[in-house]
């Protein structure tokens, strides 16, 4: 990458007077992001000159060197090199230091700016290399991959596909909509994607999102001083100090067996659950016995959500504007005092329990289950991991499965969204492995051939019901369950592993609802009709009666 003709190069050191209030600002705004990444603070005011400016001058200070095999090295040494961490395929590249008085830590102007090729969501990728103009062509030249056709090719985007792992970075954006704040991958351009890995790396990079352009750049900056010739490096495995953990973390690179490794995954220890809970900073109940009341009794709510303000009209119940007056408290955000209201309102109804994240968040649940199905699961479950603590198993169980010639597809998902977001169904270990790096993420075998439902409009369709459940009391356990249940109808028809290829679609559509009573089921559930506004807060009155909405499990 060569810095453009015209183009300033440099910044004076130390800061012009009259700028130091742009530093100030920018110190202001970026500070947060360039500390948490480590920049030193020296660079920030050659940075900002060369953000505001647009001044691209690695070509100044390194070059890019092609490594070609020597004719005379013995096979076990060629056996070596091609096991060594290399992005590129065939094709093995450096950057080196070109600069003749080399490079110094401590210099003010040794921050640089690479830019970034490409970048997308996951799920844009595909279309993306299909229909941008020179996209697929860059990529497979910037990958090693031979392509020479003027049309972009399925064989040619497959491959590109299972290659960008090995360039892929990622980030997210740290405010804004569940949309918005969804990982963002990328790669650097041909500069920044050539760069080498090594344990003890001469350099270090970092994302940076520069607001005033609302463009995102990689910073490279080094850690000791270099002399001409030094290779730059920087560490694909950056902050993790565990030796397993980062023999996984280079698989992409670094090609390892590990069938030898144990694939069984136990269920957690009870610190493990008492951490989670110190993180939330819940505070458990006192055991407390239900409160009767009588069958005409008016429930007074408190809510601050507008499903329940709208539509709660059924004569048992009446809002509240107090907090402290009401039987019943039906919240948004996450309650967590539950040992302040046992002892003071012991008879008050929440549409919350305590630790209920142990079963509404996916990795929770999934430890969780195992006390019921062993280290493997319950035959309901299928076979998950958490990618944060049990990496080393999955790969394990992912290679033995791939040996014996099984379906390897698995759909990744982050800890704690909905609504498909960041899913994805792969069988490519790389992307699994990869995904790590951006959010908290489970990884679950992905059920290959998946009961259907068919769609005169759209073919065989993903479906789930969807029950609304109430915990009543936890000794004796009594569960309560609504009997009117909504099921929700995928909108693409599904491919399964039968098929050319996978790519299923991850997302629902809301569905009509089937009504059924506790008495059983109609034959086929034909009839399906959107579910009247019933009070969801009725939930907290399951007595016998002619107004109850529930069916006792």
């Amino acid at each position: 990458m060569e810095a453009e003709p015209g183009r300033e190069c440099g910044f004076p050191s130390p800061v012009r007077e009259d700028g130091a209030a742009a530093l100030a600002e920018f110190a202001a705004a970026h500070g947060p992001a360039l500390r948490s990444s480590g920049v030193p603070e020296r660079y920030w005011g050659s940075l900002l000159h060369k953000l505001e400016h647009e001044v691209f001058d690695a070509g100044e200070k390194f070059g890019i060197m092609l490594v070609e095999e020597a004719e005379d090295e013995d096979e076990a040494t060629s056996e070596v090199r091609r096991k060594q961490p290399n992005p590129g395929g065939e094709l093995c590249y450096k950057v080196i230091v070109t600069s003749e008085s080399g490079l110094q830590a401590d210099d003010p102007n040794s921050i640089f700016l690479i830019d970034h090729a490409w970048t997308c969501r996951v799920e844009h990728a595909r279309q993306q290399l299909l229909q941008v103009p020179g996209l697929l062509h860059r990529m497979a030249n910037l990958m090693g991959i031979e392509f020479h056709g003027e049309l972009p090719s399925e064989e040619a985007v497959a491959q590109v596909l299972e290659e960008m792992w090995k360039f892929n970075q990622t980030y997210q954006l740290a405010h804004g909509t569940a949309e918005e704040k969804v990982p963002v991958w990328y790669i650097m351009d041909e500069f920044g994607s050539r760069i080498q890995h090594a344990d003890e790396p001469s350099f270090a990079t970092a994302p940076f999102f520069y607001m005033p352009q609302r463009v995102a750049y990689t910073l490279l900056w080094p850690l000791r001083d270099l002399d001409t010739g030094e290779e730059v490096t920087r560490d694909f495995a950056y902050g993790e100090a565990d030796p397993l953990i980062r023999k996984c973390m280079l698989l992409p690179w670094a090609p390892a067996d590990m069938l030898d490794l144990s694939s069984s995954t136990p269920e957690p220890p009870a610190e493990y659950y008492q951490a989670i809970l110190e993180e939330n900073r819940e505070k458990l109940p006192l055991a407390i016995s239900p409160v009767p009341h009588a069958q005409d009794h008016v429930f007074r709510v408190h809510s601050d959500v507008q499903q329940v303000l709208g539509h709660l009209t059924h004569p048992r119940f009446t809002f509240t504007a107090s907090e402290a007056e009401a039987d019943i408290l039906y919240h948004f955000s996450h309650f967590k005092d539950y040992r302040k209201l046992s002892q003071e309102r012991p008879g008050v109804l929440l549409n919350q329990f305590p630790c209920e994240n142990l079963l509404t968040v996916k990795d929770c649940l999934a430890s969780i289950a195992r006390r019921a199905g062993g280290p493997e699961g319950p035959a309901w479950l299928p076979r998950t991991f958490n990618l944060r603590t049990e990496l080393p198993q999955f790969i394990s169980y992912f290679q033995q499965r791939e040996r014996r010639g099984e379906d390897n597809h698995w759909i990744c998902k982050p800890w704690n969204l909905a609504r498909s977001l960041d899913m994805h169904v792969t069988r490519s270990l790389h992307s699994i492995i990869r995904h790590r790096e951006s959010t908290p993420k489970v990884v679950s075998k992905y059920i290959e051939r998946p009961v259907l439902f068919l769609r005169e409009d759209v073919g065989s369709v993903k479906f789930d019901v969807r029950y609304i459940v109430l915990l009543r009391s936890v000794k004796p356990l009594r569960i309560f369950t609504y009997d009117v249940f909504w099921l929700r109808f995928s909108n693409r028809c599904t491919v399964t592993s039968s098929s050319p290829s996978l790519r299923s679609s991850t997302r629902s559509s809301p569905g009509a609802a089937c009504r059924r009573r506790s008495s059983g089921p109609s034959r086929s559930c034909s009839r399906w009709r959107v579910p009247s506004r019933r009070p969801w807060a009725s939930a907290t009155t399951p007595r016998p009666g002619p107004c109850t909405l529930w069916t006792s499990c």
